[in-house]
């Protein structure tokens, strides 16, 4: 495991809950019939019927471990990183992203305004910045980026226009809270952030740097929402693989949304940082794990956590039907 420390924000601690995950392959034939509305309207008995159900129709000889949720197309470099370590996955993309009210006010803000700092908190919200920095005009900017996921979409801009993107800042940990708590202000005088965030990012980076004494121009320039259509043979297998990887709290909302009975589901969320995890707790969601730093690495190795536990919990489940069925074949008759 890299450096960075995995957290279990909760994990059931009866043994008895723990139960066999299915089989399943990633390729598996696919119907174009949405999901969601018919899932969520299922009863306990159905949910239970969906799992026996995706459990036999499993085939392939290798398990789907985990599933991935980000927008699609964007989820397969955690793919190919979780196949070098034996991890198979199944895609289930749960949001895409939209424009946001702010969007069109972005490139001339750009033009009109000199910023010191321009603060990007997201890969989404750095690709929406570069395009309208790019129709702009392509001003000098100075950059405080939230962490290394973030500041890898301007790598190759930064390449291609050296003078103008400076990337200048990344806090300590990769986190809104500590961006605000940290971010440097120059001189005595005003000094003026941009913060083109996601509509439904919270107010604690506006709300720190405030308080600092900065003077914050926030435009939300895009959204997420959850996918219209679900597929309805992928959401059966996914509602049986061991580990769902979540990116966002709106990943985890739809992730929920899209559970016949929330309770009733009882696999691992590996969140990609903490306040991910913290919306996979506050919507009830058991076995979460999330790393200290928020980002890639971090993210693979909370994966592979929540999968060692499950593993353990699944031989001592095995293990336990095995000495029950001894018992009950030599009880006397």
């Amino acid at each position: 495991m890299a450096q960075q420390q995995v957290f279990l924000l909760s994990l059931s601690s009866s043994l008895s809950l723990a139960h066999p995950s299915s089989s399943f392959s990633s390729s598996s034939s696919s119907s174009s019939s949405p999901s969601s509305l018919l899932l969520r309207s299922s009863s306990s008995s159905s949910f239970r019927t969906i799992q026996a159900s995706a459990a036999s129709s499993s085939s392939s000889s290798q398990k789907t471990k985990v599933v991935v949720t980000r927008e699609r197309g964007k989820n397969a470099k955690l793919i190919k990183v979780l196949a070098n370590h034996a991890i198979n996955c199944l895609e289930l993309p749960l949001i895409e992203h939209t424009k946001g009210p702010d969007l069109d006010r972005l490139p001339i803000t750009l033009r009109d305004i000199t910023f010191d700092w321009i603060v990007i908190t997201s890969p989404e919200a750095g690709s929406v910045f570069l395009d309208a920095w790019r129709a702009a005009g392509s001003p000098q900017v100075r950059i405080g980026v939230v962490g290394a996921g973030t500041a890898r979409i301007f790598k190759e801009a930064v390449q291609s226009s050296s003078q103008a993107l400076n990337i200048a800042f990344s806090p300590s940990k990769a986190t809104g809270k500590v961006l605000a708590m940290e971010l440097p202000k120059f001189g005595d005088g005003i000094c003026k952030v941009l913060y083109p965030a996601s509509t439904k990012a919270g107010c604690e980076i506006e709300e720190g740097l405030a308080n600092r004494g900065f003077e914050v121009t926030r435009l939300n320039t895009y959204s997420t929402v959850p996918v219209h259509d679900v597929n309805t043979m992928v959401l059966v297998e996914a509602l049986s693989v061991p580990v769902v990887a979540v990116a966002s709290p709106s990943a985890v909302r739809a992730w929920v949304s899209l559970l016949p009975e929330a309770e009733g589901w009882d696999h691992a969320v590996a969140c990609i940082g903490e306040t991910t995890a913290l919306a996979a707790k506050g919507h009830g969601l058991k076995n979460v794990y999330y790393p200290t730093n928020p980002g890639l690495e971090g993210w693979v190795d909370s994966i592979r956590e929540a999968l060692r536990v499950h593993d353990r919990l699944e031989k001592v489940h095995i293990g336990s039907s095995e000495i029950l069925t001894s018992r009950v074949i030599l009880s006397p008759t």
